[in-house]
């Protein structure tokens, strides 16, 4: 590693260009990889800015790892903790072991700071190495319900052990994503955020809002939306007699998986039938 220089991730608009520059290399076909998302996530995150690590080979960035802060209810308690973002790693430099360095000086540097655990959503292809290399648990495969009709309310009785927390400021922050529009659904007295892509014909639902949200900055929906999609995982929604289905994972273009790393050196684990995560608590919609 006598060769690379690792620094922290820099935010500004000028430190954030060549990032987009080795991500948008990396990833020709992600057109959401532009200077307006990253500084969105990196910078106007209102619960913090990104952590991360940025590998360098004399003046050419060739590695990248960033991690952005939220906040979740673990055991009843407000905890901050990390959502793990975007990596890159130039391809005249893979395999050499800057993924796995640049993420444990991340996961250093946030234990250092105080942050709980990073949590994260990894594909088929990424989830080994952060459960062999970096030490996540997986924590289960999302479900991707798909349906037609109203989705099933939340069981009030039903507390999860571990739920990220939004107030309105994240909520408001969330639904700003440049690269993809949302808007507001009301649907039996409660309000839904639903993504303008869809997938078989169905709408992507992002999550049910825990604060109101002006019309200004999310729109209401125009129209009754029959067909839904719902990724995630939510102790608390019983789906059945509802007309849903998990989509097998033969038909889905990525399975996902939500993955979690301890960072108070408890070992803490989660238990997947007790964690509520929405698409709204991870960016890929």
């Amino acid at each position: 590693m006598a060769d690379y220089e690792l620094r922290p991730v820099d935010a500004t608009d000028a430190g954030l260009l060549p990032v987009v520059a080795l991500l948008a290399g990396v990833f020709p076909d992600a057109k959401h990889f532009t200077a307006e998302v990253l500084r969105w996530q990196y910078r106007l995150n209102p619960t913090g800015s990104a952590l991360g690590f940025n590998a360098w080979h004399g003046t050419e960035l060739v590695g990248h790892y960033a991690t952005i802060p939220m906040l979740a209810r673990v055991n009843g308690t407000v905890e901050r903790g990390l959502l793990s973002l975007n990596t890159a790693t130039a391809p005249a430099h893979q395999g050499k072991g800057l993924f796995t360095k640049l993420a444990n000086a991340t996961y250093a540097l946030a234990a250092d700071a105080g942050y709980g655990f990073v949590a994260g959503v990894a594909n088929l292809n990424s989830t080994p190495g952060f459960l062999r290399k970096l030490g996540f648990e997986l924590v289960s495969p999302l479900r991707a319900m798909i349906g037609v009709g109203t989705l099933p309310r939340r069981d009030p009785e039903v507390i999860p052990a571990f739920a990220p927390v939004r107030d309105a400021a994240a909520i408001a922050w969330r639904v700003q994503h440049p690269a993809y529009p949302y808007s507001a659904y009301t649907e039996q007295g409660r309000s839904l955020v639903l993504s303008h892509r869809s997938q078989y014909g169905a709408r992507f639902v992002m999550g049910e809002l825990d604060a109101p949200v002006p019309a200004a900055v999310l729109p209401q929906e125009p129209g009754i939306v029959f067909g839904k999609v719902l990724i995630g995982l939510d102790p608390a929604m019983h789906w059945g007699g509802k007309a849903y289905v998990n989509i097998p994972m033969r038909f889905r273009p990525s399975p996902l998986n939500l993955i979690f790393k301890d960072l108070t050196g408890q070992g803490r684990t989660l238990d997947p039938r007790t964690v509520r995560w929405d698409p709204m608590d991870f960016d890929i919609l």
